[in-house]
Order: C-alpha cells, then structure tokens, then sequence
C-alpha cells in the first residue's frame, strides 16, 4: 500500500464558514475522502457553522452538491451515513446567536477542533467567544488559514489575539502546500538518503530555483489580490515554506517544534533582499481575456501579479549559493518546481566538444508530482564521445502505480493532523512574525517610491527583465512547461 490509514480518536470538528466557497470546495470533501478510506471513526462529527439559516437537512444538501462538484473520482457506497455525521448550527461570529446551542452540541471529553474558515479580521473575536462560552480549554484546537496578517504589525497582533485564548500548542496555521505528498519527500529526500546530504551546500550546488507558476488571472478574487499581490500572497508564505524545507539543517527529531526551529533559523539567516534583484511584473490582456487591471477594477493598479527574486542566505551551509525565486499569473503553464542545481564538474576530460553538463535535482509539486535527477550519459552511437543529459524519473504517477491515487492530497492530511494533535506541517506563530519582518522591507521600498510594476504578455514567463536578473549572473530560468 501506498499510504497506511491510521484510523482517529472520534472527535468533533466545528467548520465556522461552513457555507463558504473554501468549506465547499476542500473542506468537507478532504473530510469525505478521509471517512471513505476508512479513517473517520463512526463517533466523529462535523459540525457546519455559519450565519445562514439552516436546519441539518438543508446543510447535508449542500455537502452532498459540494461533494458532487469537488469530492473528484473519491467516493464510496456509504455517503449517508457520510451525511449522517453532519450537523449545522447557525452562528453569529461578532454577536451571541447560537455559541449557547454550540457549546451544547460539543462532548468535552474529546478533541475537539474549530476550523475558521472566514476572513482573518474574525480569528481574533471567534477565539475570543469560544473562550467565554467554555469551549477554549485544553481539548480545542484551532485551525487558522492564511493570510496571516498583511504585515508584521497585523501579524503581531493576530498572534496576541490568539495567544489570549489559546496557548501555542492549540493553533494550527495551515499552509496547504506543506501538506502535498513531494513537499514532505523533500524532507524524505534530504534527510533519509545518504546520497545528498554531503552534497546539500554551497560547496556543490550552483543555486537553487523555486518556480509557482499559474496559468489563470486574479479574476473572482480582484478585490483580495489587489491588496495582497503576489508577494504577500505566495511569497511571504508559500514559497518560503518551500525555501525553509529545502535550506533547513537536519532536525534531531521528526517533530513539531525540532523542525520549525530549523525553518525559523532559515529566515533569520536570509539577507535583505537588494533593490536590483527584484522584479515585479503585471499581465497584460489577450485578446477577449481581461488584463490584471480590468481584473481588480483599477485602471492604476501598482500591484503585481508576478514576482522574481534573488534570496541568500547568510549561514555557513549556503552563503554563496542564490535562491532565485518566481511566482505569477497567467504564464506559460501551470507549474511548481525546486530545482536544485549542481555544479559543474571541476574539469571535464572529454574537451569541449562535449559541451557543458550538470547534474540538476528537480522535485515537482503540480501537476505531475514526482522527482527526477538529471545525469550526464554518453550519446549513443559511435562517433566520438558525445554526452547527453538525461532523467533519472520517478513520476509518482508511473512509479506507484494505480495505488499513488490513494495518496492523500494536502487538505486531507493536515485536517487528519489537527485531530492527531501533530503540529510539524503547520507553521509556529514566530517564524510568520519573521517571514514578515523579512518581506516587509521589500514592499515598503515599492511603495515608497511608487514603483509601478513592469508588464508581461499572457501565456509568457514573464517580464524580460526576470530573465535578465539570472542573465547577469551568467544563468538562466529554467522553461516553464507543464
């Protein structure tokens, strides 16, 4: 088998925005695709809370169109009794409606986790009723999503306002992309192979590139992006995430704390990021498809959709070696890769005509996960000794078979998580404070010096001036490609 079910203690699991579109759409099929594998013990129970006015059988319609729609190819011949787990209570998060029926329908005697499935201006008052209605005591945990805060300052004082309530060990910052099966292989890769530890440094790796690229515009979520943009919306956290995995020393122990205070020594350990080795970029509109602007409704947006930069990190395992990181919308294809580049060999027996080789180490996270390691071979044939690189490839797809299907996606996992009490792929209130104090001085220099974004067609890698910011460094992007 691909992945072992480890069936959960029951618990009671209350979804407050358990009508909103992030319920319907990951939510609550993650929790269905969970119960048809076989983990969801028959004493478990989802509680929907929202300020719509519904009776249970009202919310069990809606999770069966939402599993309709969502839940994919995952299925199982028991959904009523799926149903059956599911309850609803209308709820107001700033008033006193329903806290009373809610605190009645939870069993203290069991886990019991809030997830808070609404905008973040709310974590604050909800952890704050919870706790006045007795629901905050040891056996609750909550479940927070991103955006952590717009800035340093916000995100200090979102920490502040759950740490009244909650103690550390009962927050669970979800990051989605943490819990994708190849962003875990990265610390399986690093950490229990003998073959690339020696290697992981700046002696050997040239640089390291980490490519989110998106094929589809902001439309539908205008509004946020134009506040957000693309370096508070994937930067700041996704691809740090990634950064820290990939930089990170050795942990003593697989557990929660050991490995956030690695990450967390990682950001610590990053430069200011220097004004030549950023550039912003803006799509364009194409045809009958609406540019960035037309899609967060400001003809003069300064916000971007697309990010390059150049990171270093100051510690003995890395100083050295860039991290090129690149992340927008509307590009080529959609794609997210680490590419880990070697160096090339200190001196090449088969002369020039050979050409230049290297060794490069890709993990791809979407859309075909897997891992490939690229090596140099010689051509065959006869003719002289020509080399040619080719990959080593474990597609995740090919290499399992039917049963890499069964693998968990990335909700499903860290929900599982939450209920098992394992915090390693949730993100401690301190390293967000520092992703924070790092990407901050960035943005301010933007805006301060009303820096308006470069533009870049749809469909393309993005602004030339991306490709010049590795040009100069006598590199180069890898292609985008799916």
């Amino acid at each position: 088998m691909v992945s072992r079910v480890i069936p959960v203690d029951p618990f009671d699991l209350v979804i407050i925005g358990g009508t909103g579109d992030l319920a319907r759409r990951k939510i609550l099929p993650a929790l269905y695709r969970r119960f048809c594998a076989g983990q969801m013990p028959d004493g478990a129970r989802v509680i929907g809370a929202a300020r719509s006015d519904m009776d249970d059988a009202a919310w069990r319609d809606f999770v069966g169109a939402a599993l309709d729609e969502f839940a994919g190819a995952a299925g199982c011949d028991d959904r009523g009794r799926f149903l059956s787990m599911l309850s609803y209570v209308t709820l107001d998060a700033l008033g006193a409606r329903g806290w009373d029926k809610l605190a009645e329908m939870l069993d203290s005697s069991r886990v019991r986790a809030f997830y808070f499935s609404v905008g973040p201006r709310l974590f604050g008052p909800l952890a704050e009723r919870l706790q006045r209605h007795g629901l905050a005591d040891e056996g609750a945990r909550i479940v927070v999503e991103k955006p952590f805060g717009h800035d340093l300052g916000s995100a200090r004082a979102l920490n502040v306002a759950l740490a009244q309530h909650f103690d550390e060990n009962q927050i669970y910052r979800i990051d989605h992309y943490l819990g994708k099966e190849t962003v875990q292989n990265l610390m399986a890769i690093r950490f229990g192979n003998m073959l690339f530890e020696p290697l992981w440094n700046s002696q050997y790796v040239d640089h390291i590139q980490i490519t989110v690229a998106e094929t589809v515009g902001v439309n539908g979520r205008g509004e946020y992006y134009e506040r957000a943009g693309a370096m508070r919306d994937m930067v700041q956290n996704h691809m740090m995430q990634l950064l820290c995995l990939i930089a990170m020393e050795p942990p003593a122990k697989f557990e929660p704390d050991a490995v956030r205070d690695e990450k967390l020594k990682v950001i610590r350990a990053l430069d200011p990021v220097e004004e030549t080795d950023v550039v912003r970029g803006q799509y364009l509109a194409d045809g009958a498809q609406p540019g960035f602007k037309e899609h967060v409704e400001n003809a003069e947006s300064t916000t971007e959709s697309f990010i390059a930069l150049k990171a270093r990190i100051s510690n003995w395992r890395w100083a050295g070696t860039p991290f090129y990181l690149r992340t927008g919308k509307r590009l080529r294809a959609r794609t997210t890769e680490i590419a880990v580049v070697f160096k090339d060999t200190p001196h090449s027996i088969f002369g020039p005509e050979a050409g230049q080789h290297r060794n490069i180490l890709t993990i791809r996270l979407q859309p075909n996960e897997g891992i490939d390691l690229g090596v140099t071979i010689k051509e065959p044939g006869p003719g002289g000794m020509r080399l040619i690189d080719v990959p080593l490839d474990m597609t995740f797809a090919q290499a399992l078979g039917p049963e890499a299907e069964g693998v968990p996606d990335a909700y499903e996992r860290l929900i599982m998580d939450v209920i098992r009490g394992n915090q390693t792929l949730f993100m401690r209130g301190d390293e967000v404070e520092a992703a924070w104090a790092w990407t901050d001085p960035i943005i301010a220099r933007w805006e301060e010096a009303g820096q308006v974004p470069l533009t870049y067609d749809t469909g393309s890698s993005g602004p030339e001036e991306a490709l010049a910011l590795m040009h100069r460094d006598g590199r180069r992007w890898r292609e985008i490609r799916a």
